[in-house]
């Protein structure tokens, strides 16, 4: 009797000079999916990899029976683009996608992620209990502050998602600048599936995303500028009332209090046109979201 799942899954896994360890990953993963369901597909995404990454997963994909599809982008897109080339890929009811090939976690992980979704989760992340990277603990932190999320992002390993979460994000915007950002504020129920150890999550070009993901997906910027604001309003205030002092003590020194307030004021103002240029960029943002395209060189498609 044939007791697997009969969800069709897919697997997206990221790769970049990922070498030999590329064939390992995607065969740990094909094995777990294998034992638990009836109909499941691989899509390995060769981000621009100019190692034996493509080579050595391309054999191991003719020696097995798992569908594997093997996206070549035309050129290094990075994890998020890529990504989502892989997820626009993909058919699957529930889709996990491994930005890593860093296997920190008990396999078992995969399917108790998929247990988790049953429960009416339409985002599972499976995170480990410890990082190794204080700046995306800062990250997260500055995120978590000014999202209006209620769920809080953190370090994850993999996530699985939903067909009807991949369609609501993408609802919104054919490209997605941060998926797990893009995940926590679709509205849909999000739940962590915490395992015991550490990882590190790749730094290359995650500065920029960080950046971008707190414009987009928080107020934080807004907030900066308005707190900028304040702090100019504050000092003109103190710097009238050293004028003013100043003048009635009979010590004025010519031309340069009333400068200082001048200046002073000139600048609160200043800042106060920007805190409200970024907050209607920020609706613009909103309205017309930022579109990008990605590009895929060949398809390959294994199978035993």
């Amino acid at each position: 009797m044939n007791t697997k799942e009969k969800n069709f899954i897919s697997a997206v896994v990221y790769l970049h000079n990922d070498g030999a360890r590329a064939a390992e990953f995607c065969r740990a993963v094909a094995a777990e999916l294998n034992a638990h369901f009836a109909q499941y597909e691989l899509v390995a995404v060769d981000d621009a990899c100019t190692d034996d990454t493509a080579e050595s997963l391309r054999a191991w994909g003719k020696e097995q029976s798992a569908p594997l599809t093997i996206l070549h982008m035309s050129l290094y897109h990075g994890l998020e683009n890529a990504m989502n080339a892989g997820l626009d890929a993909a058919i699957g009811d529930y889709v996990y996608e491994f930005d890593s090939t860093q296997l920190a976690y008990p396999t078992n992980c995969i399917f108790k992620a998929y247990q988790t979704a049953l429960q009416g989760n339409d985002i599972v992340s499976v995170c480990p209990r410890t990082t190794r990277s204080g700046a995306s603990e800062l990250f997260y932190k500055i995120f978590n502050a000014n999202s209006h999320s209620p769920y809080r992002l953190r370090t994850d390993a993999f996530r699985l998602v939903t067909r009807r979460a991949i369609n609501r994000v993408h609802a919104s915007s054919a490209h997605l600048p941060y998926r797990k950002a893009a995940y926590a504020a679709c509205g849909l129920k999000m739940a962590d599936l915490v395992f015991d150890g550490r990882m590190t999550e790749k730094q290359a070009g995650r500065f920029n995303l960080a950046v971008d993901s707190l414009a987009l997906y928080t107020d934080a910027g807004f907030k900066v500028s308005m707190g900028i604001t304040l702090c100019m309003l504050v000092l003109a205030l103190v710097e009238l009332l050293y004028t003013v002092v100043i003048f009635f003590t009979g010590h004025p020194v010519a031309g340069w209090t009333t400068t200082m307030f001048v200046i002073t004021v000139g600048f609160a103002g200043l800042f106060a046109v920007l805190t409200i240029v970024v907050k209607y960029l920020s609706l613009l943002l909103d309205l017309t979201f930022k579109q990008q395209k990605y590009l895929v060189e060949s398809i390959e498609k294994l199978q035993k």
